[in-house]
């Protein structure tokens, strides 16, 4: 990571993103940001995506998040910027 304030990105994916590969897709990505969090199926079909990092990161990752690279298919991502917590590692699937 670079020196920039650290940030966390709670993202909610909503479409076809169970069982397609998704949470590995968006784990490879954020690793290859350096960024810490999850990605984590939700009961009602949905992803919820918690990372933090520098902001242009953070950004890059909601960029794959919403790009045509995802598998499954991306209706829509609502996304919230917030200070970072500090309590994340690594990057895992849940």
């Amino acid at each position: 990571m670079t020196d920039a304030p650290v940030q966390r990105l709670s993202a909610f994916v909503h479409g076809h993103v169970q069982g397609v590969g998704f949470r590995w897709s968006t784990r490879s990505r954020a690793l290859e940001l350096g960024l810490d969090g999850y990605a984590a199926n939700l009961a009602d079909g949905r992803v919820h995506v918690v990372a933090e990092g520098p902001r242009g990161d953070l950004e890059q990752l909601l960029a794959f998040l919403r790009g045509p690279d995802t598998p499954g298919r991306v209706d829509t991502v609502v996304e919230r910027f917030e200070a970072a917590r500090g309590e994340l590692r690594g990057f895992v699937e849940r």
